[in-house]
């Protein structure tokens, strides 16, 4: 469930290395944030007796420095407010924030995010920062609205697709002053579900690009994943091989110099692949060195 977390943070954590009171996430020994929330904690929730893992959400920031945080209203409670909180951007440097501004002012929002246009297309650092503090604001019992000028300041689809995903876990309605999605979305109303779906979709979509082009590879008989052998590794490889050494006691002779795996043994497949290219490729060259030398009788004629 998208409000678990809440749930669970309803209740003081009883795990002695813990202790972190109603409000705030579970923390480890060392005072970070936890991956998880301890199953004691979880275990006191009446919907979650039989739960023994809640993992903690991006919003609380796992593995960063831990901070307490004001206690969390009981789920289902009414909000004792009604926070606003504006985001703005503008698309080129040459564009300004005063049209955007104006009208979130307008609109009764006083705490506005103002997004660096030389920020990559790909990064919204000030959108990061005012969904988190909205989530905080949430988590403290009060309602709140993500308010914008237009869907189009968020640039590409799926952006507005994710961002809608992530309100609505946490319970935040989103607002915009213009455009075709004008109004205010409640976040379990119908666009956030078809903003959902989408993002589905396009994760979906991503991941069967990426399937493809490696099915398309492998068809190909190109390597797939990262490259492990060299030359120098093949080499090595040759030599034991004419030791008459088998392919485990060969992989296991040998070391990954550079990558991510470096220093480790390659797999005993890895090490047959290398070689049986290696083969082929001789064999090829042979082959072409054959018909060479027997084409040039009838070229002499």
């Amino acid at each position: 469930m998208t409000d678990e977390y809440l749930r669970v943070e309803a209740y003081d954590c009883p795990a002695p290395t813990c202790a972190a009171p109603a409000g705030s996430p579970c923390r480890t020994a060392s005072g970070w944030v936890a991956v998880q929330y301890h199953a004691a904690r979880c275990q006191l929730v009446p919907s979650s007796s039989q739960v023994t893992s809640v993992p903690m959400p991006h919003v609380r920031r796992p593995g960063t420095f831990w901070t307490w945080l004001p206690c969390a209203a009981a789920v289902g409670a009414e909000p004792v407010a009604h926070v606003r909180i504006g985001y703005a951007r503008a698309e080129t440097i040459h564009h300004s924030f005063d049209a955007q501004h104006d009208s979130l002012t307008a609109a009764g929002v006083t705490r506005i995010f103002l997004e660096d246009p030389s920020t990559r297309a790909a990064d919204r650092p000030e959108l990061e920062n005012a969904v988190a503090v909205a989530h905080e604001i949430r988590a403290s019992g009060c309602a709140v609205t993500l308010v914008m000028d237009e869907h189009k300041r968020l640039g590409q689809s799926i952006v507005l697709a994710r961002l809608a995903e992530e309100l609505r876990t946490g319970g935040i309605g989103l607002q915009f002053l213009s455009g075709s999605l004008q109004g205010i979305h409640d976040p379990g109303g119908v666009v956030f579900t078809v903003l959902a779906a989408l993002s589905d979709m396009q994760r979906e979509y991503n991941r069967n690009r990426v399937l493809e082009r490696l099915e398309s590879r492998r068809q190909r008989g190109e390597a797939v994943g990262m490259r492990v052998t060299d030359d120098n590794m093949l080499a090595a490889a040759l030599h034991l091989r004419e030791e008459k050494l088998s392919l485990r006691k060969i992989a296991a002779r040998l070391v990954i110099s550079k990558g991510a795996k470096a220093g480790q043994h390659p797999s005993p497949a890895t090490v047959l692949r290398m070689l049986r290219k290696h083969d082929e490729s001789t064999i090829a060259v042979k082959s072409m060195a054959a018909c060479k030398r027997e084409s040039e009788p009838c070229i002499s004629e």
